[in-house]
C-alpha cells in the first residue's frame, strides 16, 4: 500500500491517476481552476476548462482578487488559459489510465486535484544603468485523481 508521492492514498481498483510536474503557469491561477473543478465528473470538468480556453467562462478568483474587475455571475475573475490548458491535460491522462484499467471514465469524478508549487526558474531583467532585478518563471506540480462514483 505504496503512495509513490501523492497526497493522498486512492484504491487502485477504482480509481485513476495522473502527474504534471514543472508545469510553467502559476501556481496561483491552476490553484483556483483546480478549486473550480474539484468534486465534479470528469465530463463535466472538461467541458468546462474548454470554456475556460475558449474565453466563455470566467473563473471565480477566491484568494488572490484584489483589484480584479468582476465577470457576470461570477465576482473578480479572470481567464486562467495556460493554468486551464495544464490541467486539462493532466485530467485527460487520468482519463487515459481509467480506460487502460478498464474503468469507465464517464462515471468518474475528480476527488483530488492538488496544486503545490514547483521548481522557481531563475531568470532577469535588464535595467538602466547596467543593474537587473530578479525575473523568475514560476512552475506548479498538478495531481489529479479521479474515482468511480455512483
Amino acid at each position: 500500500m505504496t503512495n509513490k508521492g501523492y497526497t493522498t492514498y486512492a484504491d487502485p481498483d477504482t480509481s485513476a491517476k495522473a502527474r504534471a510536474k514543472d508545469q510553467q503557469v502559476s501556481p496561483k491561477f491552476a490553484r483556483e481552476v483546480a478549486g473550480m473543478i474539484r468534486g465534479m465528473k470528469v465530463e463535466r470538468a472538461v467541458e468546462m476548462l474548454e470554456e475556460v480556453i475558449a474565453l466563455d467562462r470566467p473563473v471565480p478568483l477566491k484568494r488572490y482578487n484584489k483589484r480584479v474587475s468582476h465577470k457576470k455571475g461570477v465576482g473578480p475573475g479572470r481567464y486562467p488559459v495556460k493554468a486551464s490548458k495544464a490541467i486539462l491535460s493532466t485530467i485527460l491522462s487520468a482519463a487515459s489510465n481509467a480506460e487502460y484499467k478498464g474503468l469507465s471514465p464517464s462515471d468518474m469524478a475528480v476527488t483530488t486535484i492538488t496544486i503545490s508549487r514547483g521548481q522557481t526558474i531563475p531568470g532577469h531583467m535588464p535595467r538602466a544603468q547596467g543593474r537587473a532585478t530578479p525575473w523568475n518563471q514560476e512552475t506548479a506540480n498538478i495531481e489529479v485523481i479521479i474515482e468511480e462514483v455512483e
